[in-house]
């Protein structure tokens, strides 16, 4: 399903725009927001990764988990 939007482009974004876009704008636009929607999620990944690695009690949680996933199992 496509959605239509109608939204104000400033006169040099716009011809910027025409200059990249050519005839087919709305496909420009929509691999932009692709890209930025995948840059944004990969910055929320590395700022969670960070958390988690600042996160002692949460490394403290990993080590025990990680001693305990051989238990059992014979080499």
């Amino acid at each position: 399903m496509n959605y239509r939007a109608t939204f104000t482009l400033e006169p040099e974004a716009m011809a910027f725009l025409q200059q990249v876009g050519g005839k087919n704008r709305s496909g420009y636009i929509n691999e932009l927001l692709k890209r930025e929607r995948k840059q944004a999620l990969e910055r929320a990944l590395l700022q969670s990764n960070r958390e988690e690695a600042g996160d002692s009690a949460y490394q403290e949680e990993l080590a025990a988990w990680d001693a305990r996933l051989e238990d059992g199992l014979e080499p």
